[in-house]
């Protein structure tokens, strides 16, 4: 079985290969420091099994889980990690497997003896249990059987249209399939709600003008979209704008 070793912590990282190698039977493909290093390895090397840590920097393991669960085929996961009995307990209830560190190499055994693969809704439970649960820094979309990540930070708007939300960035646009609704649960912190069919985000947000026809309309700082307000929601945004 091909494995992909993913921590932030060499030494962590050097344990998890001896034990590897001590058990036999398996081949260590790779290597990666935090969860988009874990994606950009993921594809290249096509690991059966991410053997991953949850607490890293720029992308911890769980967000990076559900990029990667949205793949058309993608790799099981274990995660490893030294979270207290408490914190864990999302994860057993979530039938999620997990190594409590320091891992011994009996229990490592067991777990790739009956690796399986992971549901994105498996993964979002364990998310929503946590005593802070965390929105994701990246959305991923997927190109070519690619996966792109896009930094949330950089979106200036999500758009409906029938089954798919346009990701509107500075200088490119995609199609994904999460639901408006959920994204404004999940990212409420940093979007304003400008109409049923679309979010904005509050720091790209440079003004609102009135249209011709008499509809007020949202514009943007480095694009010329605009975009519609509803009435419903525009007394929100000019109290929002005027602030």
């Amino acid at each position: 079985m091909k494995i992909l070793i993913v921590d932030d912590e060499k030494l962590a990282r050097v344990r998890l290969r001896e034990l590897i190698q001590k058990i036999g039977g398996h081949n260590v493909v790779g290597e990666a420091i935090n969860g988009s290093d874990a994606i950009e390895k993921t594809m290249k090397y096509a690991p059966n099994v991410l053997l991953m840590d949850i607490r890293m920097p720029v992308m911890d393991g769980l967000e990076a889980s559900m990029h990667l669960a949205s793949m058309e085929s993608p790799p099981s996961i274990i995660f490893t990690t030294a979270y207290d009995e408490h914190a864990l307990e999302a994860f057993e209830v979530n039938a999620v497997d997990y190594l409590l560190k320091p891992i011994r190499k009996e229990r490592l055994a067991m777990a790739l003896d009956k690796v399986h693969r992971l549901t994105l809704t498996q993964l979002r439970e364990v998310n929503r249990a946590q005593e802070e649960p965390s929105s994701r820094s990246h959305i991923s979309v997927h190109l070519r059987g690619r996966i792109n990540l896009i930094p949330v930070q950089d979106i200036i708007y999500f758009q409906a249209d029938a089954k798919y939300v346009t990701v509107r960035t500075a200088t490119e646009q995609h199609l994904i399939e999460d639901s408006l609704v959920s994204l404004e649960e999940e990212f409420e912190d940093m979007f304003l709600r400008i109409h049923r069919n679309a979010l904005a985000a509050t720091a790209y947000i440079r003004g609102i003008e009135k249209h011709p026809s008499g509809r007020w309309q949202v514009l943007f700082q480095h694009i010329d979209d605009r975009l519609d307000v509803s009435r419903r929601h525009t007394a929100g945004v000019r109290r929002w704008v005027k602030r």
